[in-house]
This record gives structure tokens, sequence and C-alpha cells, in this order.
């Protein structure tokens, strides 16, 4: 079911941005846009997608917030690549926006996906007035410095530490890197219904925190075929991960534990949330 569920979501993501993209000008930005939009489970858009259907909302609705933060994460990939940032050349199995392309080209396309993610969230198709400034506001907070732009700062500021980062910190770093968009695509769905998030809010927390250390341990134990990423770079860069505090073993069991969490906090919405948690269960998946 969720696999299924997954490919849909993501075909029908892919879809809308054929769309969106296809009205604007034949630039070489454009095409950058397109090609960093490309690819990818889109989990984050499968949450909106999902929580949407869970209380209600149908997908010509939550497809347009589901389509933007699948800009907003593609803008965030396409920066984070840059060589003043993690300087990487492989993104999805495919060459980097900088590579393909050049650095300004990928400065650019990013600066247009961040604002296209606006322009999609707070459309008049999204839901009523006071849903759209809803999102709106709640998706300006997960992406800025209180959320997802803090952790990558943070990220930065660990490479040149003095110390390596505790597990708290390390903690704190990426419920804002990882975690925040997570957390904002799982509650969309019941701020499009006008319903209560707290049981999304925990949901998402700890799935946001599972799907980082299950990263941290494809990082020392993948390879970049199977990934389409670099890996190992954490490791040449001495960097504390959750594997390099925990190790390889407890860093797992702490990813199975996080995603029993997450689905202990979905108990009142009955079977209706299994999908949800069969998500839960393919993020720590992958690193098994």
């Amino acid at each position: 079911m969720f696999a299924e569920r997954l490919g849909t979501s993501a075909r029908a993501i892919q879809t809308h941005f054929d769309q969106v993209l296809a009205v604007l000008d034949d630039l070489p930005v454009v095409h950058a846009m397109a090609h960093a939009t490309g690819g990818g489970k889109r989990l984050r858009g499968f949450l909106v997608l999902e929580s949407a259907r869970l209380h209600g909302v149908g997908p010509d609705r939550a497809i347009w917030p589901a389509t933007a933060i699948e800009a907003l994460h593609a803008y965030s990939l396409v920066h984070d690549d840059l060589p003043c940032m993690d300087d990487d050349d492989l993104r999805r199995g495919q060459p980097t926006v900088h590579k393909k392309w050049d650095d300004a080209t990928a400065v650019l396309a990013g600066d247009a996906l961040q604002a296209l993610a606006f322009d999609l969230v707070s459309r008049p198709e999204t839901g009523p007035p006071e849903v759209r400034v809803t999102l709106t506001a709640t998706l300006a907070k997960a992406a800025g410095v209180q959320g997802m732009v803090l952790g990558q700062a943070l990220d930065m500021a660990a490479e040149t530490a003095s110390a390596p980062l505790t597990l708290d910190q390390i903690t704190a770093l990426q419920q804002g890197k990882t975690g925040a968009l997570i957390e904002w695509s799982a509650t969309a769905g019941p701020r499009l219904a006008r319903a209560d998030t707290a049981a999304l809010q925990r949901y998402s927390q700890a799935l946001g925190l599972a799907f980082q250390i299950a990263d941290d341990v494809l990082d020392v134990t993948g390879n970049s075929d199977t990934i389409g990423k670099a890996v190992g770079k954490d490791a040449e860069a001495g960097k504390a991960t959750f594997v390099s505090l925990l190790g390889l073993d407890a860093a797992r069991k702490r990813a199975d534990e996080l995603v029993e969490q997450a689905c202990d906090s979905l108990a009142g919405y009955g079977n209706d949330a299994d999908t949800l948690k069969e998500a839960a269960r393919f993020v720590v998946t992958r690193a098994h």
C-alpha cells in the first residue's frame, strides 16, 4: 500500500511541476529548476498528500502544498550542493545543478524554487485565505532561521568547532536541518482541514529524527550508485554524527525506537493511518 501510494504521489507531483514550469520562459534557469525537481522519492510531498487524505482533504487542494514543499526541498539541495556548502557533484544519481550548468545558475535556480514554493502554497486552489496564510507562515518558519536554515548554519559551524558536537546538539541541529520540513509536511493535512496538528507533530518529530539517523547510517554503509549521492563525507570531514557518537548498531536501534514512537502517535487515527506507519518503517528500512 505504502509503495503504491508513494509512487502515485511522486507521479502526481511531477505532473504538477511539469504544468507549473511549462508556462515559464525557455531559459537555462528554468531548465535548471526542472532538473532540480526531477526524480527522488518525494517523501515530503507524500506526507502532505497522505496527511490531507487522513483529514478528508482531496488531492485537488493538497497537490499545491505538496508540490510547494518539494520545490522548497529542491532549493535547499541545490544550494547545499554548491562548492561553498557541501560541494557535491551528484544528486539523485544525476549531476548537481552547478555541475550541469554553473554556480550562478544554481544560485538563481535555488532562489527561484524557494520563491515558487511560497507562490504555490498561497494559491487560491489550496483553500480559504486563513488556511493559505497559516500554511505560508508556518512554511516560512520551517524553512528559515528557526528551522532548516538554522540547522544548516549549525552544521556548517560544527565543521570548524574546536570540539565535536554532543548528542543533544546534533539532535537539535537535525530537528532544524531535516526535521523542520518533514514536520511541516506531515502537519499540512490537518492545517488544510483546520484540525488539530498535535498527533502528526509528534509523528513527524520522531520520523524526522529517524530519517536523519538512517541517513547517517547510509553515509557509512551505503554506496553512491545505490543512494544517488556521495557517501563517506561526514567521516572524511571529521563531523560528529549519530553513528560516530552512538555506534552503528546503537544508531540503528535508536532509529527503530523512534519509528515505534512515530507509529504510536497515530493510534487515534486507527487503521486509516496504516500508510503513514508504513512510511515511518520505510525510513529506517533503508539503513538496515
